[in-house]
């Protein structure tokens, strides 16, 4: 059986409470689901290919071209095009960070490059990656916020990076699918510099907001053409459906609904974080929807929770990541007081 590495698997456990995907714990908007099922009476047609519709409503949310966006069947699709139309021969990644990169780096025979984050840093991106960007890389994947951590790479840096890559003629992809959970989100986007930059590319996705993991839709933005009808060339044209680019273009319309998500975060990650601190855990980074801790030694904790019903996200198949380190999503505040209430009694009864 093969071993899947992300959060989400509640196929296999089937817990009652799933804190391992970082996924809106709104839920879906009831516009989108409604947009979704009006959706299927056109179900026997081909979705557009080109995504043309979506696009433009894009363009007028990001405030940009509507040629430099492309769609995908989530952000991982979009990841994998990339790399396979690109083909680059060594890329260079952070460690920790999501494993999607590495994986379809691997697969088109890319040789990699980790540069790896340090605990003594709080696993944050310092200026010594700019001394790992030289002529014979390709590419560099940066996650912004990282996941697992949290972490954000200050604007000033990120453009010292671009700078550096542009120089070396590397490719930059800023993966930004957690950006919109950021209280400076805006601030932190590369997406103005797209004009000037032709080797940046960044990802968005509306998993993750939106709630709509299960219907898969994510996007790129580069005003590359070159790459651009390149990653369509490298997929199948009919990778989006009818039901995602409707749900899409209603999700576009919900303006609220990022800011009243923002809000409901705030609060239960300062609740979460609290009660982590209060059982001893050292909380780093989670600048997002989600929460990264270390344990004190508690490497069987996703295994003891799982028995109760409770599914986190072990962070031991990260590079740099021991299996003391742990990411929980920011759920409903009974979810997180269930969370917190088992957590407790795994830890008395090692006591």
């Amino acid at each position: 059986m093969l071993n899947l590495v992300h959060g989400g698997d509640i196929y296999s456990t089937k817990p009652k409470i799933d804190l391992s995907a970082n996924i809106n714990p709104l839920g879906m908007p009831q516009s989108v689901i409604d947009a979704v099922k009006m959706s299927l009476n056109q179900c026997h047609n081909y979705p557009d290919p080109l995504c043309r519709d979506l696009t433009l409503e894009l363009s007028k949310s990001e405030g940009i071209n509507k040629d430099w966006i492309i769609c995908g069947n989530g952000a991982a699709d979009i990841i994998f095009r990339l790399v396979y139309a690109v083909k680059p021969t060594k890329a260079l990644i952070l460690a920790p960070t999501f494993a999607e990169y590495e994986q379809a780096l691997i697969a088109e025979g890319c040789s990699l490059l980790y540069h790896k984050l340090k605990y003594e840093d709080k696993f944050m991106v310092t200026e010594n990656l700019l001394e790992d960007i030289n002529e014979n890389i390709d590419m560099l994947f940066i996650c912004n916020p990282n996941n697992p951590t949290g972490q954000i790479v200050p604007k000033d840096l990120m453009i010292k990076i671009l700078n550096k890559c542009r120089e070396k003629g590397v490719l930059l992809i800023v993966d930004e699918c957690f950006n919109d959970f950021l209280e400076e989100s805006q601030e932190n986007t590369m997406r103005d510099y797209l004009k000037s930059y032709e080797n940046l590319f960044i990802l968005r996705a509306f998993t993750k907001m939106y709630a709509m993991a299960g219907l898969r839709l994510g996007y790129g933005m580069s005003s590359n053409t070159k790459i651009r009808e390149g990653i369509f060339r490298c997929g199948q044209p009919w990778s989006v459906s009818i039901p995602a680019q409707a749900a899409g273009m209603q999700a576009l319309k919900e303006s609220d609904y990022p800011e009243k998500t923002r809000a409901f975060i705030r609060k239960e990650k300062e609740y979460l974080i609290k009660e982590l601190e209060r059982l001893h855990m050292e909380v780093i980074g989670s600048k997002a929807n989600y929460i990264f801790f270390k344990s004190d030694g508690m490497k069987n904790l996703k295994d003891d929770l799982q028995k109760r019903g409770i599914l986190i996200r072990s962070c031991s198949n990260y590079h740099q990541l021991t299996g003391d380190y742990y990411r929980i999503a920011v759920k409903t505040h009974e979810e997180s007081f269930v969370f917190i209430r088992e957590l407790e009694e795994i830890i008395q009864c090692q006591v």
